[in-house]
Formats: C-alpha cells, structure tokens, sequence
C-alpha cells in the first residue's frame, strides 16, 4: 500500500461511511458468534485474546477492546505508528505471526489477504489457525472473522492504489479455509446494495488515473451510505448475501 493511504485512512476512518458501516458489521458478526462473552472468558479461565492481524492503523483495535484484550501486527512501520497506543503491538508478516500456538480465542483479519504484500494466503490462514485456540471439553475452539476484496469484475484504480494482489469469491475462499482446518460458521458477501453503481464506476473509470476510494463524502451522502451498510448489518442477522464488493467469513478451530 502507498504510505500515504495509511495517512488517508488514519485520518477519515472515525468518520467514513465505508469504514463505520464495515465495522458495525464485523462487530454484530462477533457479538453473535460470541454470544456470551463473559461466558467464553470464564470458559478460558479470563479475559479474551484477540489478534488483528493486519491492523493498519488500528481504527478496529479501539473497537474490539470491548470484547476482550486486543493485540495488533503489521508489517509497516508507518500503520504499527498509527497504532501505537492503541493496543500491544509487533512488527510482523500474517505468514509468519511471533506468538505461540492457542495464544488467541479470536483472530480478525480486515482487508489483508488479498495485499501485494501477502505472498501466500495459504499460509497465512494456517498461522491464523496455529495461533487460535483448540477445542476442548467445555472450551470452545478460537473464532476467525475476515473481510476480503471480492470479485475480480470490481478492480479498477483504487486497487491499484491499494496494492490489490487479488479479489476473492466465496468459492474460493470456502476451499482455502476447509484446507486450513476451519469450520466455516458463516460465509457471505456484504456492501451488497452499492455493487451495481461500484461495478459500474470500475468500468467506467481507467486504472492509468490510479487513485483511491478512501476520500470523505458530503455529510449527507456520507450518513447515507453508512446507513445503506447498517441496513445491511440487520440482514446479515438473519441471512447471507449472494453477492457484493466484500466478502465476509467467519470460521472456528
């Protein structure tokens, strides 16, 4: 990712509609798979250990401390700056995570996987299960949430200001986490009602005029796109998507 963007998303990320409306739907996706979080505390004998791996500049961090005790890595130093202060942090590549096996009962994962930087997701989805907790009697296993760039149809310019290496299905991502050694809990697209006006932007917008999406609205039209994704989050309640500009999945050890 250009150093700059990591500037550009420390900076309107509290705010942005794309980031607001993504957050409250990864944090129901975990309220709800947690149920209980104090139960799955005492399960462990105290208080949740959380990793996002791939924190950038640590908006999701702050958010995630309300379930647990969050830790963050990145490979950059300029997103483990942003971050600081925020949580515990460490310098390091999702391929290669420097904590021990079950040190985690959740892994979170926010628009990493598909980076130039990521030579092998593979990989990184098996230190992802390395480090989560194992099932156990009375001790569930550790919970992965991810959120991935979907479909290949959509690259235009913003990924190239990204660094996008590749945009996923849910296919596609299904096979890789099952070879992982995930269960798979829930697998959806999401950002489902902007995909026509996006695809259509990326079609009609050159990738020679590179340039990213991340740049904040009018207050009218930023309310309303973030209410277009809360709206969303409510459907996501009850029932998956078959399609959009992200894709959602959360998998258990």
């Amino acid at each position: 990712m250009d150093p700059s963007e990591y500037d550009n998303i420390a900076r309107l990320e509290a705010e942005h509609w794309w980031y607001r409306g993504m957050a409250a739907i990864s944090l129901n996706f975990l309220r709800r798979a947690f149920d209980d979080g104090a139960k799955r505390a005492a399960a462990r004998g105290g208080e949740l250990r959380l990793l996002d791996a791939g924190c950038g500049p640590g908006g999701m961090l702050t958010r995630l401390s309300a379930l647990g005790q969050p830790f963050g890595i990145d490979l950059h130093p300029l997103a483990l700056a942003h971050a600081s202060g925020k949580a515990p942090l460490a310098r390091a590549a999702v391929e290669h995570l420097p904590f021990a096996e079950d040190s985690f009962d959740l892994v979170t994962s926010f628009d990493v996987l598909y980076h130039l930087a990521v030579g092998d997701d593979e990989a990184a989805l098996r230190e992802f299960a390395r480090v989560l907790r194992k099932p156990a009697p009375g001790k569930p296993g550790g919970l992965l949430l991810i959120r991935l760039p979907a479909w290949e149809a959509l690259r235009g310019a913003h990924d190239i200001a990204v660094h996008t290496r590749h945009r996923y299905t849910a296919p596609e991502l299904r096979a890789k986490l099952r070879a992982a050694g995930f269960r798979i809990k829930r697998l959806t697209y999401a950002n489902t009602l902007l995909f026509l006006p996006i695809l259509l932007r990326r079609i009609l917008q050159p990738n020679s005029h590179a340039g990213s999406d991340v740049e904040l609205p009018s207050p009218t039209l930023n309310r309303f796109l973030e209410f277009l994704l809360r709206l969303e989050k409510n459907w996501l309640t009850y029932f998956n998507l078959p399609f959009g500009v992200s894709l959602f999945a959360l998998a258990q050890t």
